[in-house]
C-alpha cells in the first residue's frame, strides 16, 4: 500500500508537467488573447481606432492552432473597427471574404454568420457612396447596393419571426438608406456631407478624386454618421 501511495505521490509532478506543456499552455495563451481583446475593445470605445486595430492583430498572432471560430469573431470586429478608422476598401475586402467563408462552412454560428453579412451590407453602403461620388458607372456600384439591400431585407425579416421588433425596425431603416441612396441625383448626393467612414477613403475601383461635397441645399440636414462600429448607414433626409 505504501509503495502504491508513494507511486501516486511521485506521479503528481509528472502529471503536472504534462498538464502544463500541453493543455496548458493553450489554456495560458488563450488568457493572453481573452486579455488583448479587452484591451482591444476598451480601445475601440473610446474611439482610439488605430490603436484597437493593432490590438486586435496581436489578438490574431496570438491565439492558438485550429481556433478557426474565435479567428473568425477577431477578424469581424477589426474589420468594423478600420470602417470607423476610414480604412474603408479594406474593411470591405475583409468582410467580403469572410462572408464567403462563413456560407460555405455549413458548421459556422448562424449568428456569426448574420453579423457579417450585416457589416459587409454597410461597408456595401458607404461603397457606393464612395464610387457614386467618383462617377463610377452604374453598372459598377449598383451590384453593392443591391447586395447591402438584399442583406438587410434578409435579416429584417429573419428579426421579425423572431419577434424582435426593435431590432427589425433598425434593419428597415437601413434597408430604406439603400433605397434613398441608389435614388439619388448625383447632384444631390455631392450636396450632403460625408459619412465619417468615407472620409479620406478612395473605393480603388478608378483613380479620379472623390469631389468634395458641399452643404445640402435647400438647408436639409445632411444624414447622421453610423451609430457605432457595428450599427448600418445613417438614415437620411434625402426623400425616396
Amino acid at each position: 500500500m505504501r509503495i502504491l501511495v508513494l507511486l501516486g505521490w511521485l506521479m503528481v509532478p509528472v502529471a503536472f508537467g504534462a498538464y502544463h506543456y500541453g493543455p496548458g499552455q493553450e489554456k495560458l495563451r488563450l488568457d493572453d488573447v481573452g486579455k488583448t481583446l479587452q484591451a482591444a475593445d476598451r480601445l475601440a470605445a473610446e474611439e482610439d481606432w488605430a490603436a484597437a486595430i493593432a490590438k486586435y492583430d496581436s489578438a490574431l498572432s496570438q491565439l492558438p492552432e485550429g481556433r478557426l471560430d474565435d479567428a473568425r469573431r477577431i477578424k469581424l470586429q477589426r474589420a468594423k473597427v478600420r470602417m470607423q478608422d476610414r480604412k474603408l476598401p479594406e474593411a470591405y475586402a475583409d468582410l467580403t471574404e469572410l462572408v464567403d467563408q462563413l456560407e460555405d462552412d455549413k458548421s459556422a454560428d448562424p449568428e456569426l454568420v448574420d453579423d457579417a453579412r450585416e457589416a459587409l451590407a454597410n461597408s456595401q453602403y458607404y461603397m457606393t457612396w464612395l464610387m457614386r461620388l467618383e462617377g463610377l458607372p452604374n453598372a459598377e456600384w449598383e451590384p453593392e447596393i443591391d447586395g447591402a439591400r438584399q442583406t438587410y431585407r434578409l435579416l429584417a425579416e429573419q428579426a421579425e419571426a423572431c419577434g424582435d421588433q426593435a431590432r427589425a425596425k433598425e434593419l428597415r431603416e437601413d434597408l430604406e438608406s439603400t433605397i434613398r441612396l441608389a435614388r439619388l441625383d448625383l447632384d444631390e448626393l455631392q450636396g450632403l456631407d460625408l459619412p465619417s467612414q468615407c472620409k479620406n477613403c478612395k473605393s480603388g475601383q478608378c483613380n479620379k478624386p472623390g469631389k468634395k461635397p458641399g452643404k445640402k441645399p435647400n438647408g436639409q440636414k445632411p444624414p447622421k454618421d453610423a451609430r457605432g462600429a457595428s450599427s448600418g448607414p445613417p438614415p437620411d433626409n434625402s426623400g425616396s
